[in-house]
């Protein structure tokens, strides 16, 4: 008998990485798992996966940054399925211009709709199975990027973050006498294809000593399966060993500079300029 039995879970971004373990992990509990994200051909296979190990899954591909998507989403979940018991933003997406001198209005926009409006508009879709039942669990994906800033991430995915943190923590302030747990995860580097956005994609050796996919599904799993009596309203999970990231740092501030800037334009004439 899995912890997880009768409940419905919906996992965005389940195509890859956190989300694609997150979905492997609940639907081995118990947990019937809707399979949220933009490449439906990944979501079916995963599905088909899941299904095959004797669990219960669906694919439903949605651009959940839009509001009549998402609306679609549910509407199609509570007529097939039911209504939900777990919702995990996990979906995340990053920019190419990581210094807030160069980027554009258009690639902050999207960075937020991804991390931040898409979570609002997802858990405001689910708050009123939750909260007419008074039980249910929203579980968020942030960052540590969220409470240290920096040029790794980038000026609009740290904002995100950090904005989803604050959201996160609203409604576990708002909520939790109606039963609703909220909880953030925030993970370190972890080693997933938004890493390719960096400036410099960090080298295979490099990603093999960071957070794992599964080790952040691991931790959604503690936290989904406790007692409902129980919250966990954050959690770090980092690498054990902490690698000197000075250098990409430095990368990062010049990726998407105009043409007539440069590190050698803009440095000191006794400092020769770092790349």
């Amino acid at each position: 008998m899995g912890l997880l039995d009768g409940k419905l879970a919906i996992i965005t971004g389940a195509g890859t990485g956190m989300g694609r373990s997150t979905a492997a992990l609940l639907a081995a509990e118990g947990a019937a798992v809707v399979l949220v994200g933009r490449r439906e051909d990944v979501l079916q296979e995963l599905a088909a996966e899941i299904i095959a190990e004797g669990g219960r899954a669906v694919a439903r591909a949605a651009d959940i940054t839009s509001k009549d998507d998402v609306d679609a989403l549910l509407d199609w979940v509570h007529g097939n399925l039911g209504q939900v018991d777990i919702l995990v933003n996990n979906a995340g997406s990053s920019s190419k211009v990581l210094n807030v001198r160069w980027i554009s209005q258009q690639e902050w926009n999207d960075v937020l709709d991804v991390n931040l409006n898409a979570v609002y508009l997802l858990s405001q879709a689910v708050l009123p199975d939750m909260l007419a039942r008074k039980t249910g669990t929203i579980i968020t994906v942030s960052s540590l990027a969220a409470v240290n800033p920096n040029l790794l991430g980038g000026a609009a995915y740290g904002a995100a973050k950090a904005a989803v943190r604050n959201f996160m923590t609203y409604l576990h302030n708002t909520f939790r006498n109606d039963g609703l747990r909220a909880v953030t995860i925030l993970p370190g580097e972890t080693a997933t294809p938004i890493l390719d956005n960096r400036a410099r994609p960090p080298r295979a050796e490099e990603r093999d000593a960071m957070v794992q996919p599964e080790d952040v599904a691991r931790a959604i799993h503690l936290v989904a399966t406790l007692p409902q009596r129980t919250v966990v309203q954050e959690l770090i999970i980092a690498p054990t060993i902490q690698r000197d990231t000075s250098g990409d740092i430095e990368i990062s501030r010049w990726a998407g500079a105009p043409a007539e800037h440069s590190p050698a334009d803009e440095a000191p004439a006794d400092q020769a300029p770092q790349r």
